[in-house]
């Protein structure tokens, strides 16, 4: 399994290259954590994710994947680039805490990485311009 890294990632120029780049295409209901699920539900509730948390925000300024053009208006999801596990969270690596291996997501964004189908990825709308619509009228 290739290493993804923000430093990588945050050279590719558009939003989708970076969303290309991330996505992991796993299915809906695959069992992450199973009977231990409250071993991450126990860190994602830490004083050191919140910090971590944070952190992450303000670097990518609140943005989609920080693409400066895909500001997120609700819930900021932080993702991590690299699936992580139970031992990695009781070992606290550093895929776990390194904001080099985490980004700022929306959660359709989110849900798109992990279940690769672009098609769940908000569309920017189509910019406008006086008689777009009636070319005739140019």
């Amino acid at each position: 399994m290739k290493i993804r890294t923000y430093s990588e990632m945050i050279q590719r120029p558009s939003f989708e290259e970076r969303y290309e780049y991330l996505k992991i295409g796993g299915t809906v209901g695959a069992a992450t954590f199973g009977h231990s699920r409250y071993i991450n539900q126990w860190f994602y509730a830490s004083n050191l994710w919140r910090s971590i948390r944070h952190e992450v925000i303000l670097r990518d300024n609140g943005c989609d994947l920080a693409y400066y053009d895909r500001q997120i208006y609700d819930r900021i999801y932080i993702h991590h680039m690299n699936p992580i596990n139970e031992e990695d969270i009781e070992t606290e690596s550093d895929f776990l805490i390194d904001p080099e291996f985490l980004v700022c997501v929306s959660r359709s964004t989110h849900n798109a990485i992990h279940f690769g189908d672009a098609s769940l990825l908000l569309q920017m709308p189509v910019e406008r311009f006086r008689n777009d619509t009636s070319p005739w009228l140019l």
